[in-house]
């Protein structure tokens, strides 16, 4: 399974950006997914959740709820992170990561590339 992360730019302070990742591979059932950011200097933080199967839980860091929305497509295997009001310190390295079921199997984990997100005016 591979996950490709994209959507990241430059945005003014108080703008929006969304961002998009994309599993692709065979065999496969995402059943969990996450964003994480990495700031310079910081620790990799996580920033949302949503789980697919039962409960469908979303939960959110504090420092971005009420301001960012994960979502996932009805159909495929695309996640997407919607951020409004975005300010300096949401500037940061965004990173996917999901969970999949391979062949009804084994659940694995597996990461995305990062894609930048500046916040600056």
């Amino acid at each position: 399974v591979q996950l490709q992360a994209f959507g990241g730019g430059l945005v003014q302070p108080g703008g929006s950006l969304r961002l998009s990742c994309a599993a692709s591979g065979s065999g496969f059932r995402i059943d969990f997914w996450a964003w994480y950011r990495q700031a310079p200097g910081k620790q990799r933080e996580l920033v949302a959740t949503i789980t697919i199967t039962g409960s469908g839980r979303i939960t959110y860091a504090d420092s971005v709820k009420g301001r960012f929305t994960i979502s996932r497509a009805n159909a495929g295997n695309t996640m997407y992170l919607q951020m409004n009001s975005l300010n300096a310190e949401d500037t940061a390295v965004y990173y996917c990561n999901a969970n999949a079921v391979i062949n009804g199997g084994q659940r694995y984990n597996y990461w995305g590339q990062g894609t930048q997100v500046t916040v600056s005016s």
